[in-house]
């Protein structure tokens, strides 16, 4: 297999340090010779590579922004999002479980935690000895989720959990759930630990698409939940959706890892693929293609790191962020369909990861915020009037 060399037609790698390079170099190699190796069978047999968790701790990816006094590298927000990227150029479903992991779980517990909860659960998240979830979607409020009716009411010692989640990435498996719930109609975050008296994590089935993740209901039935694993800096609806910005942000680099994996398997297939005595490449209707994919996953690339910059400075808004997970994640999935067309019937085998990347695009466009939802966030920044209700 020829070794993936990487996409940069504006000479970004010219704005690297070494040790963003470095970085983003050694997550390359291990999703290049230990994880694109297993993923289509696992993705066929919908299974999650577990093996990947342990190795990824090791490579430090998870909490990858957090300090060092809590086991995590302390790196920048470019390092992070070259991360995501190469993970998600391997599988979306390998991107998720770090993107939840770091920003969902380990961001929540680092923002709003105390200190006991940060040193009890943070070096271990990012060894990846322990794996989190986070609950926020629920079944009747997906991007309303202030709408949520997962309850917690205060008793003797801790409080009492009942509701439900969906569409939970590694619930089934998660060590700790970080759980949005209404107390006293206030929205609180909440630990929930494995083996919690009426908690189960039931996992969902019959997916078309991110197979080879984990997806799970979260379900709690009069739980207790101790006073020391409320989130004690939680409170009201910006709290998860400071964790949501997190992974939004993960996303937007993400999909341009796909979008990568689909360009470069487009340009190799039309050099070689011979139709009418010479390469379907020599054709107009296929440089035309070639050249929108480029084009998109450049502008992408650009918008991407700049929004890191302006995250390392604190300069960043949340429009920012869903400016950029609106454009990438449809610029990625448009690729992904369009190097499947140049694949012609082949673009559907799993020899080639194309199909398995539209697949899993069309779950990346929808979770984090809908396209739709992410367009109505920028539409009242630039007109001040919201159109959400």
């Amino acid at each position: 297999m020829k070794k993936f060399k990487g996409v940069d037609y504006f000479k970004i790698e010219d704005l690297l340090t070494h040790e963003e390079k470095m970085v983003r170099d050694s997550v390359r190699e291990f999703v290049e010779e230990e994880f694109l190796p297993v993923i289509e069978k696992h993705y066929q047999n919908a299974t999650f590579p577990f093996e990947m968790v342990k190795k990824m701790g090791e490579l430090g990816v998870f909490g990858l922004t957090l300090p060092p006094e809590y086991g995590c590298a302390g790196l920048n927000n470019v390092a992070y999002g070259l991360v995501m990227q190469e993970l998600e150029r391997g599988d979306s479903g390998l991107r998720s479980f770090a993107s939840v992991q770091s920003g969902l779980v380990m961001y929540p517990i680092y923002t709003f935690g105390s200190e006991d909860q940060k040193m009890k659960w943070l070096p271990e998240l990012a060894s990846g000895e322990k794996i989190g979830c986070f609950g926020l979607t629920e079944p009747d409020y997906g991007s309303n989720p202030g709408g949520m009716v997962t309850k917690a009411e205060k008793v003797e010692g801790g409080f009492i959990l009942n509701g439900a989640k969906m569409w939970i990435t590694n619930g089934t498996i998660a060590d700790v759930a970080v759980v949005w719930a209404k107390l006293d109609g206030v929205i609180k975050g909440f630990l929930v630990e494995k083996g919690f008296e009426g908690f189960s994590a039931p996992e969902m089935k019959g997916k078309h698409s991110l197979r080879a993740s984990i997806t799970s209901e979260l379900i709690f039935q009069d739980v207790f939940v101790p006073d020391e694993n409320l989130l004690p800096g939680s409170g009201g609806l910006k709290s998860p959706l400071m964790c949501l910005n997190q992974a939004r942000y993960g996303i937007a680099w993400g999909v341009i890892g796909s979008a990568m994996a689909c360009y470069d398997t487009a340009v190799n297939y039309s050099k070689s693929r011979i139709q009418f005595n010479r390469p379907i490449a020599g054709y107009q209707l296929t440089q035309q293609k070639l050249v929108y994919m480029l084009t998109e996953i450049t502008k992408a690339q650009l918008l991407n790191y700049h929004m890191a910059k302006l995250k390392d400075d604190q300069k960043v808004k949340h429009t920012h962020i869903s400016m950029a997970k609106r454009n990438n994640c449809e610029a990625a999935l448009d690729i992904a369909r369009t190097s499947r067309e140049i694949l012609g019937a082949n673009g559907i085998l799993d020899e080639y990861p194309v199909m398995r990347h539209a697949a899993n695009l069309e779950s990346v466009k929808t979770y984090e915020g809908t396209h739709e939802m992410h367009t109505l966030i920028l539409g009242e920044d630039i007109t001040g009037i919201s159109a959400f209700e």
